[in-house]
C-alpha cells in the first residue's frame, strides 16, 4: 500500500485533526510520514518602513512554522511513526506540496479541505483542489 505519505499544515485545526488521521493512517499501513508546512515572505516594495515589518512578520510565521511541525512531530512519535518536518517558502503553496511530495518520494498526499462551496471556494480558492487538479500523486483528503 502506501510506505511515504506528505501531510501540508497549515495551523488551523482541521489541518491539524488531519495530522491525526494521516498519523493513524501510517501507523496502520506501515508507513513513514512528512509534514509539511509552507511559509512566504511578505513582497517588499523597497527598503522603506515596510521592511521591518516584513522582516517581523517573517521571523513570526518562522516561529508558528516550527511550533506545528514539532507538535506533528511528537504526535508521530508517540504513535511509533517515523516522521520528517519541512518547511518550504513558496508563494504558491499547492505548487509547493505537489513539489515536496515528488522530491521526497511520498506516494499519497494526505491533506484537509476546508469545505468551502459556492462563491467563497471561488473568491478564496482552494489549495486543495488545485493540489487535487495538478498532482500525478493519489491525494486522500480529510474533513
Amino acid at each position: 500500500m502506501y510506505q511515504h505519505i506528505l501531510v501540508p499544515t497549515d495551523g488551523t485545526p482541521l489541518s491539524a485533526s488531519a495530522v491525526t488521521k494521516a498519523v493513524s493512517l501510517a501507523k496502520t499501513v506501515g508507513a513513514k510520514v512528512t509534514v509539511l508546512t509552507v511559509v512566504h515572505r511578505l513582497p517588499t516594495l523597497g527598503l522603506g518602513a515596510s521592511q521591518p515589518y516584513a522582516e517581523e512578520f517573517w521571523r513570526h510565521a518562522q516561529a508558528d512554522a516550527a511550533r506545528r511541525l514539532g507538535e506533528a512531530a511528537q504526535e508521530a512519535r508517540e504513535a511509533g511513526v517515523a516522521c520528517e518536518v519541512v518547511t518550504v517558502e513558496d508563494r504558491q503553496p499547492y505548487e509547493a506540496i505537489i513539489e515536496t511530495a515528488g522530491a521526497r518520494g511520498c506516494d499519497l498526499i494526505a491533506m484537509a479541505s476546508h469545505g468551502r462551496r459556492g462563491l467563497s471556494a471561488l473568491v478564496i480558492g482552494s489549495e486543495t483542489m488545485k493540489v487535487l487538479t495538478h498532482s500525478k500523486l493519489p491525494v486522500l483528503i480529510f474533513r
